[in-house]
């Protein structure tokens, strides 16, 4: 993942590149994390960066879900355990899911247009009850905004773990030399404790 999405060509283009450059930076903020530190919540909050991961999987799922008019899943338990990781769930098979669920958003994408009107549902508490529909272009850029404010939760939670910043964690994830501007992010002594499972 370079530090900066490519050039693109069109809108739509435009849209699923930034949306996949934030969906990046989440699967950046997990590296080397074992599973029992991403189901640690690091802070006073109850976040881990695994329960984000899986957040951010149910609700693209949701979300293309209703842009396609199929059924939104869900009832108000079902939303609050989005945001847990289990401990059957492994970080491995979350973010297999999680880029299961992309690649579903971006097929959907490719076969719609950009202004096809895309129902609002009902019953959401946060949905506006004066709006009829939104479009898909409103769709993708909220798609944007939510991966990107989970991302930044998940920068924080991850920080609070072992120390790590968003940065270094991309130069070590992607293979990056060291450099006057960067250090590439290495395990330390003082936070392997996290990573067995008997903390």
């Amino acid at each position: 993942m370079p530090g900066m999405p490519p050039p693109v060509r069109d809108e739509r283009e435009a849209l699923l590149v930034f949306l996949q450059h934030q969906r990046d930076a989440v699967r950046i903020t997990t590296y080397g994390l074992s599973d029992h530190q991403a189901q640690s919540a690091a802070s006073a909050g109850a976040l881990t960066v695994g329960g984000l991961v899986k957040h951010l999987t149910d609700m693209e799922r949701s979300w293309t879900a209703t842009m396609t008019g199929q059924p939104r899943s869900g009832a108000p338990e079902a939303y609050l355990e989005q945001f847990r990781m289990s401990e059957n769930d492994t970080l491995g098979d979350l973010l297999d899911e999680y880029a299961a669920a992309a690649a579903d958003t971006d097929a959907a994408v490719a076969a719609i247009d950009l202004g096809e009107p895309v129902p609002v549902p009902r019953g959401v508490p946060w949905f506006p009850a004066d709006v009829a529909a939104w479009s898909v272009r409103w769709v993708l850029l909220h798609l944007i905004e939510e991966t990107a404010k989970h991302a930044g939760h998940a920068d924080i939670v991850r920080e609070s773990i072992d120390g790590a910043t968003f940065h270094p964690l991309m130069a070590a994830a992607e293979g990056w030399p060291a450099s006057p501007w960067l250090q590439p992010w290495a395990p330390t002594d003082e936070f392997r404790p996290l990573a067995t499972s008997d903390n």
